[in-house]
């Protein structure tokens, strides 16, 4: 600080500099916990770009660069540590695009950066793209050592479930080395030497969940290690992730160098990887740990530095809880732990059907226990159904009324993100990966939709569509919302890959609101029993149902017919079907579908 004043007595004309400077200086001297004094104070050297000064101070230096140039870098570090990454890219664009013009240190701590906001964001295509653009162009890294490939296109899409789960996991790598981003400095030369071989971390990083064949050699770090993990893991070696994390734990238990970032990540990580192979008791118990070592961390954020402020990944860790709780059928905990998130990815469609799906489970238990009961049978006396809407709507509480609220949040942005989504040009259209450098980066796109999950697949998009029609269909149902069913229904059953799971759905839900609706005639088309034979029993099988077989499915669909058919009066053809009927899941309804069919009959024999 008295260098500075030096300089300023001695009437330097870099007075922006010297700003920019004192207000780093001034930073540091408060333990680097200010850091919204310094981003006002950034934000005011902005401001004064528009005075007119000498044209040497808007150049690039040879030292320490532009003083708007470090000053717009070190707000995007700010807004990167704040987990404020839309904002930090837009701050850090006008850099990027004059990356080849800046100085060779500076340039490198830009691309370190922006390599770390496109992973963050789950750009991992474009990530890629910008490190051939790194690599060939400004020669900023090396290749990475690559490994022979026995199946470098393998690249399936995870289960539905799974996937939004794993896709939540903390950045192993850029949780553990958080101390080793990009930091607030004025001198851009003393950063310089550390950003390579951040840079290097990165590449290997992208390429990890790039899924592209990559050599991982140890050195002895844990971020190091911890990315082997992750290599694991994406590679679906699971066992060998989880002794991976062990090791890492042991070894830095020993060497005394544990912290509760590390503590957090790889709690997190481990819950992950139990969750993936369906442990979800020991999956729900390692985030509950991941937790409470995250919480040490953002006990006090104030009063917090912006590398502890930007570790913190309480946001993520309760998404995967939430996760956990939903398999384990405890809806109320997950829905609680899924409204976390949610406050941050409301634009995730994946994160809206998982709150419907807590709200719909927390109904069907809260109706097995006895409240709200409402059976089938109510078809006869249909007048009785509950209106409609509900003035507890929008009220954040595990209900069927903000399960409606919350599939249309889904059903929105998934038509929408359905509309834009990104096909990748086929291998033979591709260009050469020494030419590619000439295609700019930026218009390389990905699906990213689904944040904090990993960008999805157009046939993961298509499975979670026809979830949320089916969900939407039979939320609408019990809210006696009939003409919404019926829509939803008829939606799910125009899909053109639609499982033979969610085609029964389809059929049942159409049905069931056309009988509402006092259209059997037309209820009786979509509950013809023909279409149980064609579907696959594996299918069923499979599910956490309480449809187990075809036997079931037919079962069920025979009854529903059979309540259609009375509903017409046609009492000898329903009496005949449910004579059929043996299977115990329909068996009580049969009997009282039968008692009141004679009922009827006996009633017009006496007239």
């Amino acid at each position: 600080m008295e260098l500075l004043q030096q300089l300023e007595t001695k009437g330097e004309s870099s007075g922006l500099i010297l700003r920019h400077n004192r207000a780093v200086v001034n930073y540091y001297k408060s333990g680097c916990l200010q850091h919204q004094t310094l981003l006002q104070e950034l934000e005011k050297l902005a401001s004064a770009k528009s005075v007119p000064v000498e044209p040497t101070v808007s150049l690039a230096m040879k030292n320490a660069g532009s003083a708007f140039t470090v000053a717009r870098y070190n707000k995007a570090v700010i807004y990167y540590h704040r987990h404020m990454y839309g904002t930090a890219l837009e701050r850090l664009a006008p850099l990027v695009a004059r990356l080849e013009a800046l100085e060779k240190q500076m340039a490198a701590l830009v691309a370190t950066l922006q390599l770390q906001l496109l992973l963050a964001t789950n750009q991992l295509n474009r990530a890629e793209a910008f490190l051939d653009f790194l690599q060939y162009k400004l020669n900023l890294v090396a290749s990475a050592p690559s490994a022979p490939s026995a199946n470098p296109s393998s690249n399936a899409e995870e289960p539905t479930a799974t996937a939004a789960v794993g896709a939540a996991v903390v950045p192993t790598a850029s949780t553990v080395g958080a101390s080793a981003t990009p930091i607030l400095d004025s001198s851009v030369t003393r950063a310089a030497g550390e950003s390579g071989s951040i840079l290097q971390m990165l590449q290997l990083l992208t390429h990890v969940l790039n899924r592209k064949p990559v050599v991982i050699t140890e050195d002895g770090t844990p971020e190091v290690a911890a990315l082997k993990a992750q290599q694991y893991y994406i590679m679906k070696d699971f066992q060998m992730a989880a002794k991976q994390l062990m090791r890492i734990n042991d070894d830095c238990t020993k060497t005394g160098t544990v912290t509760p970032q590390l503590s957090t990540c790889i709690a997190n990580n481990m819950g992950v990887i139990h969750l993936r192979v369906r442990h979800y008791a020991i999956a729900a118990k390692f985030f509950q740990n991941a937790l409470r070592f995250d919480q040490q961390l953002a006990s006090n954020l104030r009063q917090s530095s912006l590398q502890t402020m930007g570790s913190v990944r309480s946001c993520e860790i309760m998404y995967n809880l939430g996760i956990a709780m939903l398999h384990l059928r405890r809806p109320k905990e997950a829905f609680h732990c899924l409204l976390v998130p949610v406050k941050q990815y409301h634009s995730n469609p994946r994160l809206w059907f998982r709150m419907a799906e807590a709200c719909i489970m927390e109904h069907e238990a809260q109706k097995l226990l006895g409240k709200d009961r409402h059976t089938i049978d109510s078809v006869m006396n249909s007048a009785g159904s509950k209106p409609y809407g509900a003035p507890s709507t929008a009220v954040p509480e595990p209900t069927l009324e903000f399960a409606a609220l919350c599939l249309r949040s889904a059903l929105t942005l998934t038509l929408q993100y359905k509309a834009s989504f990104y096909r990748a040009t086929s291998p033979d259209e591709t260009l050469d990966q020494q030419d590619s450098s000439q295609q700019l980066w930026s218009q390389t796109q990905d699906n990213n939709f689904c944040n904090p999950s990993k960008p999805i697949s157009l046939e993961s998009m298509a499975n979670m569509l026809d979830a949320i029609y089916a969900a939407h269909s039979f939320v609408s149902l019990r809210l006696g919302d009939h003409v919404t069913a019926l829509e939803m229904a008829k939606h799910l059953l125009q899909s053109e890959r639609l499982s033979d799971a969610h085609k029964l759905l389809g059929h049942m839900y159409a049905g069931e609101a056309l009988m509402m609706m006092d259209k059997s005639g037309e209820a009786r088309d979509h509950l013809e029993p023909t279409f149980v034979n064609s579907l696959n029993a594996l299918d069923l099988e499979t599910r956490d149902w309480q449809l187990k077989s075809l036997d079931a499915a037919q079962n069920v669909v025979r009854y529903n017919l059979a309540v259609a058919l009375a509903l017409q009066n046609d009492f000898q053809a329903a009496k005949s079907l449910l004579v059929t009927l043996n299977h115990p899941i329909v068996s009580k309804k049969a009997l009282t579908l039968h008692r009141y069919i004679e009922l009827k009959i006996s009633a017009t024999v006496l007239h």
